[in-house]
């Protein structure tokens, strides 16, 4: 299970933390609050916040970094489940995670479609980086990534949780505030007696109970610094670092 915490040192910046966070920085567009620029009612009345915002998380701008190939190693091992993440930015995708072993509870810029009619429209006509908006050539509504928002349906796929959460034997929960429902109960629907391990800056959720449940277990901090001990822990350093090498040459190529 992931959140934004992911991604940041890839260089996107999470949502949470304050002066740096997104919702730190949201001034300029004179929204109501912050969570209104991810409002699907408040998209339809005014989509330009959004737009605006999204050129900060839109994918090709950014490389996936250490704690991705992590995931990606622990696919490669055959020990990965499956990634349940709440980022839209790309990243476990351009990693190499297979689509198949990863459910992107919030969407992501991969597809888009109107926001009234629903009608799809090719990813590359929603052109994030530019300043025009793109409206709907059937019902002239604003055209917008399939990033799930506040207000939406999530995506068919999230519900694989009610199959994939009994199966676990560990639950790994990585650089998430685990403040957005429903994907913040996900970490309660394991069995009782499976061990969760809490990889972040803070403790979360059913972590900031004392004392913690047993088999629950943190390593607070820095998440790409714990991500690296844990990996050396396994021996699995090295063979992340030549994954990050092979992988991030063919992208490249």
């Amino acid at each position: 299970v992931a959140g934004a915490g992911i991604s940041t040192p890839s260089g996107i910046p999470d949502f949470r933390t304050p002066g740096t966070g997104l919702y730190a920085n949201l001034e300029k567009y004179n929204i109501p609050y912050p969570e209104a620029i991810f409002n699907i009612d408040y998209f339809s009345n005014d989509p330009q916040p959004f737009f605006s915002l999204a050129k900060a998380l839109y994918p090709g701008c950014h490389r996936p970094n250490y704690i991705h190939y992590f995931l990606r190693m622990l696919h490669h091992k055959g020990l990965l489940l499956r990634l349940y993440t709440q980022n839209i930015d790309g990243l476990e995708k351009l990693c190499g995670i297979p689509d198949e072993k990863l459910v992107e509870a919030h969407g992501s810029f991969a597809t888009a479609s109107c926001h009234l009619c629903y009608t799809p429209y090719p990813a590359e006509e929603v052109a994030i980086m530019n300043d025009n908006i793109p409206t709907c050539s059937f019902c002239a509504a604003a055209v917008k990534p399939d990033v799930v928002f506040f207000g939406e349906d999530l995506p068919q796929k999230y519900f694989l949780h009610t199959k994939d959460f009994p199966k676990a034997d560990l639950l790994i929960v990585m650089g998430t505030s685990l403040k957005i429902e429903p994907f913040a109960s996900l970490v309660n629907t394991v069995r009782s007696s499976v061990p969760r391990l809490l990889l972040n800056r803070h403790a979360v959720g059913p972590f900031e109970k004392v004392p913690l449940q047993r088999g629950d277990h943190m390593d607070l901090g820095d998440l790409a610094e714990s991500v690296r001990r844990f990996a050396e822990l396994l021996g699995w350093n090295g063979e992340i670092e030549e994954l990050m090498r092979t992988q991030e040459t063919s992208n490249v190529m």
